[in-house]
């Protein structure tokens, strides 16, 4: 009768059979915990704001929120014991627009300037277990009308060169061209931050209506034309 066991094989394992068992181990190794986070958002001013919590873990039993990246004690908002019958707590940089949901996440009130930047919530569990999260909330002002400028409105062709300027101080900026979107050529350059717009030489077919479009997450405002003539 012949054995069920295999004969045991001596010396050196192929490397094909090695990349298969790596692969297995790769395929079956668990998921790594998803990691606890704020959702970042922003808003306008004056408006209200929810900061969501993502991945919470389960079984929590209470929540702190503070300003800035850390839990510093000087930046703690509020605190919020859930195995207390959702206990309250002001912290020392609670301004008294701020409330802790009973789902952990912040609400804050009629937002403003100021309330940008880095917010940190740390989630308890049980047996001292604690969690840390960040995100970021911008708060924005609506534009301005941007004020667009030029060097000179009226040139010679395949001799000047003209610089246009859009004064804004807005997140964005975009260019049009007669009404539609202005398309660079080996001619133009704009600026790092786009509110430069630099034509050298100018060219016959460069003539027209010049704008610029600035924007930021809620709103967004275009310049009066300016018209260049090239003769």
């Amino acid at each position: 009768m012949e054995s069920l066991s295999a004969p045991i094989r001596r010396g050196p394992v192929p490397w094909q059979g090695l990349l298969l068992a790596v692969s297995l181990l790769n395929f079956w190794s668990l998921p790594t915990t998803a990691q606890l986070a704020i959702v970042s958002t922003y808003s306008a001013e004056g408006k209200n704001v929810i900061l969501r919590i993502r991945n919470k873990p389960p079984n929590l039993i209470g929540y702190k929120w503070y300003r800035g990246e850390g839990a510093n004690s000087i930046c703690n908002i509020a605190s919020l014991a859930v195995n207390y019958g959702l206990l309250y707590s002001p912290g020392t940089a609670y301004t008294g627009r701020e409330k802790i949901n009973s789902d952990g996440s912040l609400h804050i009130r009629k937002v403003t300037m100021n309330d940008t930047g880095i917010y940190t919530v740390v989630v308890f569990l049980e047996d001292s277990i604690k969690e840390i999260g960040f995100g970021r909330l911008d708060v924005y002002q609506p534009v301005r009308v941007p004020t667009l400028l030029a060097s000179n409105t009226t040139v010679t062709e395949h001799k000047d060169a003209v610089v246009m300027t859009c004064y804004t101080d807005a997140v964005s900026t975009k260019w049009y061209f007669n009404g539609m979107d202005l398309r660079l050529t080996e001619r133009m350059q704009l600026s790092w931050n786009n509110r430069i717009l630099t034509i050298d030489p100018v060219r016959k077919k460069d003539a027209g209506s010049y704008q610029c479009e600035v924007s930021n997450p809620i709103s967004s405002a275009e310049s009066v034309p300016v018209d260049l003539d090239v003769k």
